[in-house]
């Protein structure tokens, strides 16, 4: 089965669900920031290994299913669990979930992940809004052949995180005395931590955090037209920053510890989505 095959099939599934329900923004939440999703209101949950053509997640933190449901007046599909390259997935794979949103009349999608803190300037528990993206991932979810009817074989990617939303959610967070930093951020393969010269080198390069995920969805985003938010939670500080070791319990861990506040910007989110 191709991927255009297996992108159909699980649409209609998705669809099928859903019912008359159209969803009208996307999300897709990170390590220890799925609960976000327990939020909405009249939800349908989709389990993804029920969806034919779909991948599992496999990694702590992530639930495994598209959670449908109100919130802020708009009809929201949320990913409670991502899919990542280091899973043994290609990026064609674990970026179907966007090409499926999109299918289903989504416009607008947000992603959000937990990082390694590469600027100094961050602690722990810090939110970022992406401002734009570096891919040191080694592969691109694009390469192949091009799915024409999603966006052209060599799109632009000078605005993936759309400026005006951008724009209105600092406005938004400013206003309400939410520190909401901006900066660039860098994807590596994983599921290794980096290495402190890895780290230096992402700092050399201009990133202010590194991770292992959100990149190949937000191209295949905006391969496809669709507006796009980025918030990164810095779950730790990259290593050779701190003399301590990495584990993933903390980054779910310091997730659960700033929920409060990340569940206050998300709403905000959806607010700035609505005035477009």
């Amino acid at each position: 089965m191709t991927l255009s095959e297996r992108i159909e099939q699980s649409t209609a599934y998705v669809a099928e669900q859903l019912g008359d329900l159209k969803p009208e923004v996307g999300m897709i939440l990170g390590s220890g920031l799925g609960e976000y999703a327990d939020c909405l209101e009249e939800a349908i949950k989709i389990p993804y290994g029920d969806i034919p053509g779909f991948l599992r997640s496999t990694v702590e933190g992530h639930e495994g299913q598209f959670v449908v449901g109100k919130r802020g007046g708009l009809t929201v599909l949320a990913m409670q669990g991502r899919f990542h390259y280091y899973e043994g997935y290609s990026q064609q794979e674990i970026t179907m979930p966007v090409r499926v949103m999109r299918k289903l009349g989504i416009e607008t999608l947000v992603v959000t992940n937990a990082a390694g803190g590469v600027n100094t300037a961050f602690a722990e528990g810090a939110l970022m809004l992406i401002a734009d993206h570096i891919n040191y991932s080694g592969q691109n979810p694009l390469i192949g052949a091009n799915l024409d009817e999603f966006g052209p074989r060599f799109p632009d990617m000078s605005n993936v995180y759309t400026p005006v939303l951008r724009k209105r959610l600092l406005e938004r967070t400013e206003s309400e005395g939410i520190d909401l930093a901006q900066g660039v951020y860098a994807m590596f393969s994983g599921p290794c931590y980096e290495t402190p010269a890895e780290v230096r080198f992402a700092r050399a390069m201009g990133a202010d955090a590194v991770g292992m995920s959100t990149v190949p969805e937000t191209m295949v985003a905006a391969h496809a037209g669709m507006q796009v938010l980025g918030i990164s939670c810095i779950t730790n500080m990259a290593a050779g920053i701190l003399d301590a070791p990495l584990h993933h319990g903390e980054v779910v861990e310091t997730a659960n510890r700033v929920r409060k506040t990340f569940t206050r910007v998300l709403d905000l989110v959806l607010e700035v989505v609505v005035e477009r």
